[in-house]
């Protein structure tokens, strides 16, 4: 890829983490109710997107264009995403909560921002995995100073940590560079 198009991309997944910054981030600002609830609030939309990056590398790994190294891995990190949905139902459910359902397969298959039919090559199936990847970690970063409960912002950073190891291998596969900056996520 030229840098030109490369760097079109990083500013355009940038723009979409951001979004996801200002979801997750909004949701615990403009709620009016109890720390509690705030904290409920922010768990559950971070559950929605677990379930997502579960979903996509389902699509991912059934669509046939990822081999080999490249499948194992997806399916490692789907495991994770799964290890992250069951640490935010315990916390949603101990913290007094009801946690939010996944959607159907065919509702993710039909979802604009997954954009399942653009998906033709493995490169493809790789840079999705990457843009959600790396919306994960500027949402996170963007959320741990809101939890009341600073415990979850304990819970969060380890979660963080996985997502950052997922961009980075994605990002190493696509043979892209790593980002250059220090302090580059979460800006």
């Amino acid at each position: 890829m030229s840098p030109v198009l490369a760097r079109r991309s990083l500013i355009k997944t940038a723009t979409l983490s951001a979004a996801a910054v200002g979801f997750l981030g909004g949701t615990k600002l403009a709620f009016a109710g109890s720390p509690t609830e705030g904290d409920l609030a922010i768990l559950n939309v971070a559950l929605g997107l677990e379930h997502e990056a579960i979903a996509a590398y389902q699509i991912g790994a059934e669509s046939g264009l990822l081999k080999g190294g490249t499948l194992d891995v997806a399916v490692l990190f789907q495991s994770h995403h799964k290890g992250h949905r069951d640490a935010q139902i315990g916390a949603i459910k101990k913290l007094g909560g009801k946690p939010v359902e996944a959607k159907t397969a065919d509702e993710y298959k039909k979802s604009t921002k997954l954009n399942v039919a653009s998906i033709k090559t493995a490169e493809d199936v790789l840079r999705l995995a990457q843009k959600l990847e790396l919306g994960a970690v500027n949402a996170y970063i963007g959320v741990m100073p809101n939890f009341a409960d600073r415990s979850l912002s304990t819970v969060a950073s380890k979660l963080l940590a996985d997502e950052v190891m997922h961009y980075t291998a994605l990002t190493q596969a696509l043979n892209e560079a790593l980002p250059k900056n220090t302090l580059s996520f979460g800006g």
